[in-house]
This record gives structure tokens, sequence and C-alpha cells, in this order.
């Protein structure tokens, strides 16, 4: 365990091993996602965030921080948005914004930043025209989930200053969070008097037992659907087309034969872990791979641990497009595993198909750059020298 220092953070365990992290995420019994924050805060945060949110140790009320039954009572409200079914009608519609996004990164010349160009912007667009949130708006939404997933970046938070306090950091995810409710408080107005065929009007008309949402729970909802439904996918995309643009002969292998595209895509998704961790609390004294774990204790699942972990994964570190089994933990597992994991595969099958048809070669232009996170990271820079097809 990490005693820590309680000035500075409560004290947890933490979870390493594949075997160990996959028994937590699927026990959620044992392991709660409340009363205590799902994501590792300073102790400052946490007393912020109570504040915040009027008691809470969550900033934000989501799918994330609740469990059993509220939990797939809200589940249940959009999961069928996002199942392969629904999926498969909206396809061409992916396949149209990932040509139009390639179209865009060629014209831009010879050296591109794939971050700016695709990997931010693509994802960002598909998510939000199921979501409902207009073209216009997309650029506010990426602000605002930077700074609340990067809070601690000088690039991403948009303050150009390094070494934020813990305070400042606070403060900025804080105003995020207010920026996103102010923004999905009118949503929510105009999806009620006019609903239409998307998200957000699932969520503004949803009701739970009986119940419409509260203003908290529903603004969680949008917040989630709309932060984490891009910015995970963005840093895999980036981090496949990183591995690729270091490996010319397998750039070359993939153009030739697209069976080994569904093996880059789970690799990508394995090898960057864009979901870094995911705290849970002990509901009752257990055991951990033979520790103790008394109960009210604060776990750590570290999942880039998790998906690196020798004993399951063969040389690890290696980006493998042709690794047999893959059964990463990067979309977690149980019931809490991520509702957007068949949306994420297919926005990254898609574009990577539209790539390698127009693309001839790819190679790195300058040293990439990873953004400053604890909780959702990857890439946000990555210079690269193009060859069009």
């Amino acid at each position: 365990m990490d005693a820590g220092d309680p000035g500075i953070h409560p004290p947890f365990w933490l979870v390493t091993r594949y075997e160990d992290v996959m028994r937590v995420s699927k026990d959620n019994a044992t392991f709660l996602n409340n009363p205590r924050t799902v994501v590792f805060s300073l102790t400052e945060g946490i007393e912020f965030a109570k504040a915040f949110s009027g008691g809470t140790e969550h900033m934000v009320a989501s799918l994330v921080t609740f469990d059993a039954p509220v939990h797939m009572k809200y589940r249940k409200l959009t999961q069928d948005w996002f199942m392969p079914k629904n999926l498969r009608t909206i396809e061409d519609e992916i396949r149209g914004i990932a040509s139009a996004t390639v179209d865009r990164l060629i014209a831009a010349g010879e050296e591109v930043d794939f971050c700016k160009l695709v990997s931010a912007p693509y994802p960002l667009h598909v998510v939000m025209q199921i979501l409902g949130v207009p073209e216009e708006d997309e650029p506010l939404m990426l602000t605002l989930t930077q700074q609340m997933f990067g809070g601690s970046d000088e690039d991403l938070n948009q303050s150009g200053m390094k070494d934020l306090s813990p305070e400042a950091i606070t403060q900025i995810v804080a105003g995020a969070v207010k920026n996103f409710e102010q923004y999905f408080a009118k949503i929510t107005a105009d999806r009620r008097a006019n609903p239409q065929g998307d998200v957000a009007s699932t969520i503004a008309n949803a009701t739970v037992d009986g119940e419409p949402l509260n203003d908290r729970d529903m603004m969680g909802y949008y917040i989630i659907v709309a932060a984490a439904g891009h910015d995970t996918t963005s840093a895999s995309t980036a981090g496949a087309m990183m591995a690729l643009a270091k490996d010319h002969e397998q750039w070359a292998r993939v153009r030739e034969d697209r069976s080994l595209l569904p093996g880059i895509v789970e690799e990508a998704i394995r090898w960057t872990s864009p979901v870094q961790h995911f705290m849970r609390t002990a509901a009752e004294d257990t055991e951990i791979g033979g520790q103790p774990i008394a109960k009210g204790d604060w776990i750590m699942i570290n999942y880039i641990a998790a998906n690196h972990d020798p004993a399951v994964f063969d040389d690890p570190r290696r980006f493998d497009a042709a690794r047999t089994p893959n059964r990463h933990l990067a979309f977690g597992a149980g019931a809490h595993q991520c509702l957007g994991l068949h949306l994420a595969r297919l926005e990254m099958r898609i574009l990577f198909e539209v790539l390698l048809d127009r693309i001839e070669s790819v190679e790195l232009a300058g040293e990439p750059a990873r953004s400053k996170s604890t909780f959702v990271g990857g890439l946000k820079t990555l210079p690269l020298k193009i060859k069009p097809a």
C-alpha cells in the first residue's frame, strides 16, 4: 500500500497484475465505484470536489461513479445506441467523416500534425453527431475535454503555464465541468421542446424508476458521453499511427493485406491504454493476490500495467499487430466495461481503411509529445511526413 501523506493524498493499494485487475474489475459487489472518487485525486482535490458537488467526492456524477442497481438502470438508457446493430446503420456516415478528415490531412501538405488534423477531430465529430451537438460547437467540446482530462498539461489546459499547483489544476477541471453543464442545460431545454433522433434527446427526456433524471445526474451523463466518447479513441488512433510510422514494413503489409487491420486496432488500444487507471473502494474485508484488504480501503486498478503484464502478454512493450490472443483490459471488464467499445473499434477500423487507401507511406517528422495526465492520456502532437497514394 502507498501510505502516502494524508495531507497530500489518501493511502491506496496499487493493483498492477492482469489477473488481479481483471478480478477487481469484474467483482462490482466487493469493489465499489462509490462513495469514494473513482479517479486518483489529491486530498485538496477531494475536498474541493465535495464543496463543488455538495458533499460527494465525485466532481461529476455519471455511469462511471454509479454502483448497482443504479448503474445498470442508467446504462440501459443509451446502451442500444452503441451496440453493433445500431452502429451498422451509421457506418456509411462514419466513413464519410473519415474520408473528409483524410482529405484535410492530405491537403495540409507533406508534413503534418496527425493529432491536430486527424486523431483529435475525427472521433470528436463522430460522437458529437451521435450525441446531437452542432458541428460549430465541436471546438468548444474539444477544449473542455482537454481541460478536464489534461488539466495538468500546459498545452491542453490552455494556461501555457508549466507545473501548476494542484489547486490551480483542480480549478481548471472544475471550470470545464461547469462550462459543460451550462452548455448541456441549453441542449436539454431544446431537446425537451424539440426532441430529435439523437442521444441528447434520449438523455433529456429519460426517466429512471418513473422519474426524470435530476440535473446533476443528467449533466454527468452528457459529460461522460461528450468527453470520454472521443478522447480515448483519439489516444488509441494516434498510438496506432505512431507505431505504424515507426515500422514501414508493417504499414506496407497492412496496405496489401487488410485482414491485419483488426489486429492493429486491438493492439493499439492495448498498447496505448488511454484510460490509465480507475479507483475502487472495498465494500468489505477481502484480499487481492493474497494481500489482505480492509473494508473502506482505496484501490487503484492500473490498466497500463495490466495491459503490459509479461505473464499475459509476450514482450508487452512491443507493438505487435499479430498478437493473439489479445485479451487486454483497456475497455475495463464486467458491468462497467466501456459503453463505447464497439464504436471505438469501428471508428478506428474505418479511418485506417481510408488512410491505407490514400496514403502510400508515412514516417515520423519529429518527436511525438505525450500529454501530462494521470487519468486519460495519450499523444498531444504527432508530427508526420506523409506520401499520398
